[in-house]
């Protein structure tokens, strides 16, 4: 898959002149940087991006542009693509769980912030990492609710444990810190209030004044039409429930966000192969192509669908079940999908918002997932 050197008006002018029998991904630039600037503009910290949720060079490329001049790391390989791409740019490597050979890569790389949730990681950082000017922050994990999944069920120590790690990064020399994930997709800005709290009383308990607090990533992106994400909110109440929290050893605060920043950069159009007996509708994408993560945390509900002419079907919309192009039978957007009555064979179905985990899910099961690339100056409205 390779970006387009064209730029197109928008996808709409692009289908029209292609009829595409393969899926394709739409990059906006203008969208993924204004996202940027909402977040450096809005949040009272440092803004850092979760590589993982779209490791493309074009995204790395704009948000340099835009101003991101930190990069939440999880691999050798991201942080390779960071060095290369943004080569003074900070990187967190937040990955509480690392083989010996990726601590190794880091020191080498110059990785200068690290998290950690448990004994044996920790003692592994102690003994490979140089602690002059380096940063270990603690992760911990809370039973709160509000997220499309909850990242605690695999990351994330005690508040008990968590008291203890942070006096020993402090004992060992490092820069002491807290890092917590409040889960993917995270509606709820009552969520990082929990969190911060919390941070706040293992700092206490541990007698550790912590340098910084990264509330983590899980910042939602624009999924469905009648829920739109209250960043603004979230930003203000991080802002306010920290000073209240640690009141004069207020920490300086970091975020990580991943979808947030580039989900709304990117949206992806697929075709109607087959509208069997005015029932299923089978697209030339699905769970194992670019629309793996709906059958993960829902349908994307900001839906259009136009015809090959690129006229906007206007039917009442029906729920319709919604296969993908593969033989095998999980290949089906979860639930009922709401499509236009009038949708036909060879219709073009647009899911706004599709750039988080798209592009790096997608496989070629069954000999699907060939996807186009193209950038547009924006999107339909």
């Amino acid at each position: 898959m390779g970006l387009s050197k064209a730029i197109w008006t928008n996808p709409t002018e692009y289908v029209k002149a292609h009829a595409p029998d393969n899926p394709v991904l739409f990059f906006c630039p203008a969208a993924l940087q204004d996202k940027a600037r909402v977040f450096l503009g809005g949040f009272p910290g440092l803004v850092t991006y979760a590589v993982k949720s779209n490791p493309g060079e074009e995204v790395i490329e704009n948000l340099v542009a835009a101003g991101i001049r930190g990069f939440d790391v999880a691999s050798p390989f991201e942080m390779r693509l960071i060095r290369r791409l943004a080569p003074d740019a900070a990187m967190h490597y937040n990955n509480p769980v690392r083989a010996r050979h990726e601590i190794a890569t880091a020191v080498e790389l110059g990785v200068k912030s690290y998290s950690v949730d448990s004994h044996s990681e920790l003692a592994k950082l102690v003994e490979m990492v140089p602690a002059d000017g380096c940063e270990i922050s603690v992760r911990f994990k809370l039973p709160v609710a509000g997220a499309a999944y909850n990242f605690g069920a695999k990351f994330g120590a005690t508040a008990e444990v968590a008291v203890d790690l942070l006096k020993i990064v402090a004992k060992a020399g490092f820069i002491p810190s807290i890092t917590f994930h409040p889960g993917t997709q995270c509606t709820d800005p009552n969520a990082w209030g929990s969190y911060i709290r919390a941070a706040a009383g293992i700092a206490r308990d541990a007698g550790v004044r912590i340098a910084r607090l990264n509330v983590g990533g899980g910042f939602p992106s624009h999924r469905l039409c009648c829920v739109a994400p209250q960043l603004a909110t979230t930003f203000a109440l991080i802002d306010a429930v920290a000073g209240e929290a640690f009141g004069a050893d207020r920490p300086a605060l970091v975020c990580e966000p991943g979808r947030a920043l580039c989900g709304d950069a990117f949206s992806l159009v697929a075709r109607v192969k087959a509208l069997r007996d005015d029932t299923h509708v089978f697209l030339n994408d699905g769970v194992y192509g670019a629309l793996f993560e709906l059958g993960q945390i829902g349908v994307i509900d900001r839906i259009a669908v136009m015809d090959a002419g690129g006229s906007r079907r206007k039917g009442k919309t029906l729920p319709r079940i919604v296969f993908g192009p593969t033989c095998d039978s999980v290949d089906r957007l979860p639930g009922d999908v709401p499509l236009p009555a009038d949708i036909a064979e060879g219709d073009f179905v647009t899911f706004s918002g599709m750039g988080a985990y798209s592009t790096v899910t997608n496989t070629r099961f069954n000999g699907f997932g060939e996807l186009g690339y193209v950038t547009v100056l924006a999107f339909d409205r």
